[in-house]
């Protein structure tokens, strides 16, 4: 028997409007992005003659609500799109681009209506930064939101009552696997010594999954009249903040610390066994994590994939790790090797490829719900 699709569903409060839709986590594919649809279904005598709106949003927060100066928000919109979904504009026809939509709509009968938007490709992904144990209210993070309201004209001050929020997520998953395998290969040379340190770093991949073990491999050829010691190897969560300036923060989430040393005139080789996981971490403020925060079901935040032409355009919070090799000989040496932090690209699912098992109060890992809780019912 084929899996039924799950498809969610909120109500406003005045029940004037309800939303519908199949899933919340849309996927970047860096060639495209899942496009956002779902179906409005609207009562007619609530509405007392308002039209409907549905709005698209990526804000990126920069401080909380209660930081605001002077009637200045600490908060961007790097985008936003409303559209008005009822009275139609064009013929409802023209307006159903998936196969959801029209299950919906012949399930859901003449007061429904679909939407559909597209993310433009310079968008960063739904990321949030770990708070302090002592911070409260909404954290630094780029967030996605989802919102049908009412109202004579789209820019109406929103009633409340007649309105729905839904949080939704802009994800990525691993790419098909490359035969890259990451490796530094340096050779240092120092003063009063004729012969050099060799040193070489490498990864046996170049993509690792969220939970999974990380090795290693330190070869190190001593030629030089220096003693090297205090080896250590690291994973470091590299978050680019882009908004007015390029913030950029570099934090340790796996390290192993050595007793480890090559005298002169010796060799190494050697794998170390690195596990960067938010277990480890929970207490690092600051810390790049997957999605709005929840600390028992999230993890650290995915690496960023992003087109080499859009690059310049994206605005937000980017991520990236390294394996770094430290040591000591006489002064601090250092190599590092760059590596993708992600999770696995799912099976694809069967019929219309709609069912994430997962969907059900953590079905976005990551997210407090709070007041945006939801109902799942199957279509």
């Amino acid at each position: 028997m084929s899996p039924k699709h799950i498809v969610f569903k909120k109500d406003s409060r005045d029940k004037s409007v309800a939303v519908y839709m199949a899933k919340r986590d849309f996927v970047d594919h860096c060639d495209f992005v899942d496009p956002v649809d779902g179906v409005i279904v609207i009562d007619p005598v609530r509405l007392k003659g308002k039209k409907v709106y549905v709005m698209l949003s990526c804000t990126f927060r920069y401080g909380r609500q209660d930081m605001d100066v002077m009637g200045v928000a600490f908060r961007r919109d790097l985008f936003l799109v409303t559209r008005q979904v009822y009275p139609e504009l064009q013929d409802k026809e023209k307006l159903i681009h998936t196969k959801i939509q029209q299950k919906l709509l012949r399930k859901l009968g003449d007061n429904a209506f679909p939407f559909f938007f597209e993310f433009p490709d310079n968008l960063p992904c739904s990321v949030a930064l770990q708070p302090g144990l002592t911070d409260v209210g909404k954290k630094c993070a780029v967030e996605f939101e989802l919102k049908a309201f009412c109202g004579e004209h789209k820019d109406d001050q929103t009633d409340k009552q007649s309105s729905v929020r839904l949080s939704i997520r802009k994800i990525q998953f691993s790419p098909e696997d490359r035969d890259l395998v990451p490796v530094a290969d340096s050779t240092f040379e120092f003063l009063m010594s004729e012969k050099p340190l060799h040193v070489r770093l490498s990864l046996p991949k170049e993509t690792f999954y969220h939970g999974e073990l990380l090795t290693a491999t330190v070869e190190i050829i001593n030629s030089s009249s220096r003693n090297i010691k205090d080896l250590s190897v690291s994973v470091e969560q590299v978050t680019n903040i882009v908004l007015y300036s390029n913030d950029r923060y570099v934090k340790s989430v796996a390290k192993e610390e050595t007793n480890d040393s090559v005298p002169s005139g010796t060799s190494l080789k050697k794998e170390y066994t690195l596990y960067p996981l938010l277990a480890h971490n929970k207490d690092r403020r600051g810390l790049a994590l997957d999605g709005r925060l929840k600390h028992e079901d999230t993890n650290l935040a995915s690496s960023s994939i992003v087109k080499q032409e859009v690059l310049k355009e994206v605005q937000g919070i980017l991520v990236s790790y390294r394996v770094v090799l430290r040591m000591i000989a006489s002064g601090e040496v250092s190599l590092e090797v760059p590596f993708r932090l992600m999770h696995p690209k799912p099976e694809p699912g069967t019929s219309d490829d709609m069912v994430f098992e997962e969907f059900k109060r953590v079905y976005l890992k990551g997210v407090v719900y709070g007041d945006d809780d939801e109902s799942p019912t199957e279509a």
